[in-house]
């Protein structure tokens, strides 16, 4: 089995299976025995796409038809209101503890 179609050889990213092919013009210089033959056709590259999000369009599309809920809403928005002002007075206790333990004494 020749190595250039062995099958272990994949692409690190997409763990495709790879066939290296040899391109016309590029010769070895100084190796007589790696010779590329005029008839061999250049094979296109073709890049994998990366995945991409849907649309936000698409994605809301679910949503269209829904209707708007107020009180619900009001609702969610106090409690993440709340939430944050939780957090924030958390953090705030938080960083003056670590504040006051930093400040070591004085001794005499």
């Amino acid at each position: 089995m020749s190595r250039d179609t062995h099958p272990g050889v994949q692409c690190p990213h997409c763990q495709s299976h790879l066939a290296l092919v040899p391109v016309p013009g590029n010769a070895v210089p100084g190796n007589s025995a790696v010779s590329v033959p005029a008839s061999v056709p250049a094979v296109p590259i073709v890049a994998k796409e990366e995945w991409q999000p849907p649309p936000v369009a698409e994605v809301l599309a679910v949503y269209a038809g829904r209707a708007k809920d107020t009180v619900t809403a009001a609702r969610g928005a106090a409690k993440v209101r709340e939430s944050l002002n939780r957090a924030k007075a958390a953090a705030a206790q938080r960083r003056a503890a670590q504040r006051t333990a930093r400040r070591t004494p004085k001794s005499a």
